[in-house]
């Protein structure tokens, strides 16, 4: 992992999109090694993490955890899933933070050196190339060890640098502590491609 110890740097991290790229990898996150990890290699700023979050259900399974990182040096960033019926009658849930995700780092990219974006969607090779327009050094983690891949090529080409997520297993894999199996679970068919983030009911 290249990160200089005195670069500014940031986390922006894309909560479904990770989620479902460890749980295809077969290993739960501990965030706060997670946070440890980047805090120990340069200046880290600020780590965000998005999430769309149920909020007409009386108990929201992500809320546990969406609480545990808002008060363990996460910057939460929410909004309301929206629930429609699909062509064939199914009720899903489409939530997807890939606009708050871009709209913050263009803002915050004047504050730092170096924004790691946890995401493999295909949408982010626009705003990986904007921020290095700007001077900025722009890291992608997610995973090219499941079958299809979970990140898409631009986007991994586009990077100044990609970092295997199966590699950092052993750094940040879950062995006790705040479980982040009850994010909210989008479709199986993950296509880096499309990544409309659409689960069913």
């Amino acid at each position: 992992m290249n990160v200089y110890p005195n670069e500014r740097i940031a986390l922006f991290i894309d909560g479904a999109n990770l989620y479902a790229a460890a749980r295809a990898l077969g290993f739960d996150i501990d965030y706060k090694k997670l946070l440890k990890v980047f805090q120990n290699k340069g200046q880290l700023i600020r780590a965000l993490y998005y999430t769309a979050v149920a909020e007409d259900q009386e108990y929201s399974s992500i809320r546990p955890l969406v609480d545990w990182l808002d008060y363990n040096g996460y910057t939460m960033v929410t909004k309301p899933t929206k629930e429609f019926t699909d062509s064939s009658g199914r009720r899903k849930i489409k939530g997807n933070m890939d606009i708050e995700l871009a709209v913050d780092a263009m803002e915050l990219a004047e504050h730092l050196d170096h924004l790691i974006i946890f995401s493999g969607d295909g949408d982010f090779r626009s705003l990986v190339e904007s921020l290095q327009y700007k001077g900025r050094r722009v890291t992608v983690v997610s995973t090219l060890a499941t079958q299809p891949p979970m990140i898409a090529d631009e986007l991994r080409r586009q990077a100044d640098q990609f970092i295997e997520l199966a590699d950092m297993e052993n750094e940040i894999g879950r062995s006790g502590g705040p479980r982040p199996s009850d994010e909210l679970e989008f479709d199986d068919a993950f296509d880096p491609e499309t990544d409309e983030e659409v689960a069913e009911v």
